[in-house]
């Protein structure tokens, strides 16, 4: 699926000639954190819901209040990622689009992005979510995906999760019949299993073992 069929031009962009009022009635109308503000084909910048509403005078133009202008923006080959961390980044749920030439072609709305990327493969396909830990120096993407695929697994996507003190977590999205030997061989490498599985062996052995150490105590 191209993302690109998602650039969206249905709200005019404004301009710097455009008054407050208008600026106001927009963020009204439609349920968006900012919008951008373009001169010419060329993005200015975008502004923000919050710092619209701050000013009084109603019949100002934008011109007055350039400096409220948020820099912030993606040529259209950006990927889905990129654009998750775009509007994460900027508490947005707009993007403005530019292309080769830097001029302004529309805007991604977040609802869309976050659609594309809900029915991709990686969250769509019937798969395990596995959470491993290991210290950062020590681990390396390529052992992981070995470690996956010599278990018979097929790996559909791989990301940091977490990163904490001199410890990092990656989340794999794991095809596999048998997601015991695949943590298995994890646990023989030094990782640590963070997620929970139904059936973990390992767990269940670690816990038989335990209530006959109890039982034992006990006797």
């Amino acid at each position: 699926m191209n993302i690109t069929d998602y650039i969206l031009n249905e709200i005019k962009a404004l301009s710097l000639k455009n008054s407050v009022k208008q600026a106001k009635n927009l963020f009204d109308n439609f349920p968006i954190t900012h919008f951008p503000v373009i001169e010419n084909g060329k993005l200015l910048g975008s502004l923000a819901e919050d710092d619209i509403h701050t000013i009084e005078n109603k019949n100002d133009e934008l011109v007055a209040y350039s400096y409220l202008l948020n820099s912030f923006f993606v040529d259209e080959k950006a990927t889905v990622l990129e654009l998750l961390k775009i509007f994460a980044d900027n508490n947005s749920n707009i993007i403005p689009v530019l292309n080769e030439e830097k001029e302004y072609i529309g805007y991604y709305d977040l609802c869309d992005v976050l659609d594309v990327f809900s029915t991709s493969p990686f969250m769509m396909e019937d798969s395990e979510t596995l959470i491993i830990e290991k210290i950062e120096n020590d681990y390396s993407m390529s052992k992981v995906c070995q470690i996956v695929e010599s278990n018979g697994g097929k790996l559909l996507g791989i990301y940091i999760s977490e990163r904490k003190d001199d410890l990092v977590q990656l989340t794999l999205k794991i095809i596999t019949e048998d997601i015991n030997e695949i943590m298995h061989t994890f646990r023989r490498y030094d990782y640590k299993i963070v997620s929970t599985h139904e059936n973990d062996i390992y767990l269940e052995d670690l816990k038989n073992r335990s209530d006959y150490l109890q039982k034992y105590l006990e006797m």
